[in-house]
């Protein structure tokens, strides 16, 4: 059954808002062109200002350099950077999905390993999921991972594979057993290091010029058997469960922010009804998926299964995107000829977030198969 509990931020979530707002503030230098979609901006440096402050990793242990925090922070702090269009690609991925998936069901010595370098924003991860010529079917995973005494050959391809060409790690699901009826057995993720394994990367360019996305290319790689995450075979079940991490948050709706951002800011203190309509319109869309997405997070503290409310978060929020740059081009006033610079800031948001917008309904899952998914957990299919 569908539900979004009703939650509400606690007045210390409120004020560690103000914190990430003075922070931002102070490292402006790092934000020539702000954008708040999640893939544009990898800057190590910030990444480890960042780890710094104790904002990666934030609700993992302290132990792991963690700073045992609730779900509620962590998005407060998500908020904050992506509306400010602050770089945050370099350990995105690791902090939203990679460290949670090691603390579910790695090994402690993986833990141990790779978790404090993602909480002081220096290690980075990519996610080997998709493949050529599969679509959004992930079960259809053909890379392969032979056990050749203690390590693993691996040989296929992942592509649409985020900032590969940048970072350290991709942990990847791989088929361990020979394919069966269960079409979702024998698979099994694996830790691959990218720049000491032999892997071969090849950036795919997108129409706004960026290399964010990479094909990435497994001929014979043998990584020891250590690197496999949780029990072989159980790959299906972890990589599901990841995905929820992966869809319910913030940048699945505030990825288009900026566009907003500037919308408002060229149409000044006195709007023309059309205008403020259109404003009233996106505003709107915005408080609702922010309310959704925050009962994910309150949900995810309780530890409840959301995969389903995630899913819907991020097909609404994915259609959200894509639109809201139509809304804003069809009222942004002539008049702002008259302003260049002004206008000329406007013009460079909603420009580069329309090409980038094709990716937002892809990355984490296609519009079908979130359908499915929702389909699924109300009974109708």
């Amino acid at each position: 059954m569908l539900q979004f509990d009703r939650v509400s931020l606690s007045p210390e979530s409120e004020a560690l808002r103000e914190q990430v707002r003075e922070f931002v503030a102070a490292h402006r230098d790092h934000m020539p062109r702000p954008n708040s979609d999640f893939v544009t901006g990898h800057d190590a440096e910030f990444s480890q200002k960042l780890g710094q402050q104790g904002w990666i990793g934030m609700t993992w242990p302290a132990v792991y350099g963690g700073s045992d925090q609730s779900n509620f922070e962590r998005l407060v702090v998500t908020e904050e950077l992506l509306a400010a269009g602050a770089p945050v690609s370099a350990h995105w991925i690791a902090d939203r999905q990679s460290g949670p998936l090691l603390l579910r069901f790695g090994s402690e010595a993986q833990r141990e390993k790779y978790l404090p370098g993602i909480t002081r924003g220096e290690s980075y991860f990519s996610i080997g999921m998709s493949e050529p010529d599969t679509g959004s079917d992930l079960a259809s995973v053909r890379t392969t991972a032979v056990a050749e005494g203690d390590a693993y050959r691996i040989n296929g391809t992942k592509i649409w594979t985020t900032d590969a060409h940048r970072n350290h790690y991709i942990i990847c699901l791989v088929r361990t057993e020979a394919p069966s009826e269960n079409r979702h057995a024998g698979l099994s993720q694996i830790i691959v290091d990218l720049r000491n394994d032999g892997v071969k990367v090849r950036p795919i360019r997108n129409m706004a010029g960026g290399e964010d996305f990479n094909e990435v290319v497994f001929e014979d790689v043998l990584v020891p058997k250590d690197r496999i995450v949780g029990e072989p075979g159980n790959g299906w079940q972890q990589v599901t469960s990841e995905l929820a991490y992966e869809r319910s948050g913030p940048e699945r709706f505030l990825s288009a922010f900026r566009v907003f951002v500037e919308l408002v800011r060229i149409c000044g203190d006195n709007p023309s009804p059309h205008q403020a309509a259109a404003i009233g319109r996106i505003a709107a869309h915005f408080m609702t998926l922010r309310r959704m997405s925050l009962s994910v997070a309150g949900m995810l503290e309780q530890g409840k299964d959301v995969v389903v409310e995630a899913a819907l978060v991020k097909e609404l929020g994915n259609n959200f995107e894509k639109v809201l740059p139509e809304i804003a081009r069809l009222v942004v006033p002539d008049l702002c000829a008259n302003d260049p610079a002004r206008h000329k800031l406007f013009r460079e948001t909603f420009s580069e977030t329309l090409m980038l917008s094709p990716s937002f309904t892809l990355r984490g899952g296609t519009r079908e198969i979130l359908r499915g998914v929702i389909a699924r957990g109300l009974g109708l299919r």
